[in-house]
């Protein structure tokens, strides 16, 4: 038997089997997800609806067999997309971590130094200016009060979910580690 050269370039079938368990379990990360987690992921219909299956599957042998439908459905997306988006949703990537500290020192700043918000709006000119304000004092209030931190919690939620959508619009698509 002779090699062509399309044997060359077609992967070995030890890769192919490779990449199908990578798939596979990429599928059963998806269906360890969180509710809220799975939600803000973006999946073709029919991979959406196999995972919500997944959850109801109880069967040892069923649920195997399921896992490896799931697997072969990824076979037919673009698993590169859907595993950068798992990444983000679950704080795995770079730019992930990169948003979540971003945010945390801000909200850091803008508790500890009157002149941070100052200095926020220039850099983020179409911040809620208004609401920032009002957040900053509530938890400053809870702050010297010893109260949970209710409002600087939700304080880091708006400026993590304002630094993300900027971040989405910069970013080149289809690079996001």
């Amino acid at each position: 038997m002779e090699a062509t050269p399309d044997d060359a370039e077609r992967p070995s079938k030890t890769e192919r089997k490779r990449q199908m368990h990578a798939l596979q379990t990429l599928g059963v990360q998806l269906v360890e997800l969180s509710r809220d987690q799975f939600a803000r992921l973006d999946l073709p219909d029919e991979l959406r609806e196999a995972v919500d299956f997944a959850h109801r599957v109880k069967g040892h042998e069923a649920r195997r067999r399921h896992m490896q439908y799931l697997g072969k459905l990824m076979r037919r997306v673009d698993a590169d997309a859907i595993r950068a988006a798992f990444e983000r949703v679950t704080g795995e990537s770079r730019a992930a971590v990169s948003l979540m500290h971003q945010a945390e020192v801000w909200r850091d700043r803008l508790l500890d130094d009157d002149e941070a918000l100052t200095a926020f709006i220039a850099e983020h000119p179409d911040a809620e200016t208004q609401w920032l304000r009002s957040a900053i004092r509530a938890a400053r209030r809870e702050r010297e009060l010893q109260q949970p931190p209710k409002h600087a919690r939700e304080l880091y939620q708006r400026l993590h979910r304002h630094l993300e959508s900027e971040w989405r619009e910069r970013a080149p698509q289809g690079n996001e580690g």
